[in-house]
């Protein structure tokens, strides 16, 4: 089962490129989860926390240690938010007895964005001189520490965003997909690259969707 983990434990080439486990099995339950997101669909939380527990392992391998601590958050969160689809306070629940999309604009939004920025110069600190503070446990310096810091500090608040089903949360999500499609090409794995590529296509299809279920209670 160890050996499940490694991501020089090959499944398949293709074109050259050796496949691991890891990779392949983390980026079809990743891409199943995201799919039922932009759908609305709840089972969304539990695919994904299947996800990002095998993306946890490889990120720490190809040295995205924000990202990687980002898994932790991510499976936590996944959890919760299984919990708050499904479990909606009085007045918010839609017609199928689960939570209903409401908007993120004005202040809060601006206030939000820019508490993300601000985080993002903090972690990167951090990110860039991790090797030397804990040099046992990280033997290579972070790969783009301040760009991989900003899609960890905007994938939580995006997170927390769906989580409470903000119909925003789409367009966060867009920005980050972007940033980390360029990461893991030019970190080698072209899987993760490919399925976050696609991630955009989703982002795409997610707000579209939200923001026609959003107006259908207007209509209702």
């Amino acid at each position: 089962m160890a050996t499940f983990f490694d991501i020089h434990t090959i499944l398949f080439t293709v074109w050259g490129y050796p496949m691991s486990y890891l990779e392949f099995f983390g980026v079809v339950s990743g891409g199943l989860a995201t799919w039922l997101a932009a759908r609305a669909n709840v089972w969304s939380w539990p695919v994904g926390a299947g996800s990002v527990t095998l993306f946890f392992f490889l990120f720490y391998q190809i040295q995205l240690y924000p990202d990687m601590f980002l898994q932790v958050f991510f499976l936590i969160t996944n959890l919760y938010g299984w919990w708050r689809w499904t479990h909606p306070n009085a007045g918010e629940a839609d017609s199928q007895n689960e939570l209903r999309i409401t908007r993120l604009i004005g202040r809060p939004l601006i206030l939000t964005l820019t508490g993300g920025l601000v985080a993002t110069l903090g972690l990167g600190a951090l990110a860039q001189n991790l090797h030397r503070l804990f040099p046992v446990l990280f033997s290579q310096p972070s790969a783009f520490p301040y760009l991989d810091s900003f899609t960890t500090v905007m994938s939580i608040i995006g997170t927390f965003m769906m989580i409470h089903k903000k119909l925003e949360c789409w367009w966060v999500w867009l920005i980050i997909d972007l940033i980390s499609t360029y990461i893991y090409f030019v970190k080698g794995v072209k899987l993760v690259g490919i399925e976050y590529a696609v991630f955009c296509l989703i982002a795409f299809q997610g707000a579209w969707h939200w923001t026609r279920e959003y107006r259908s209670y207007q209509t209702a």
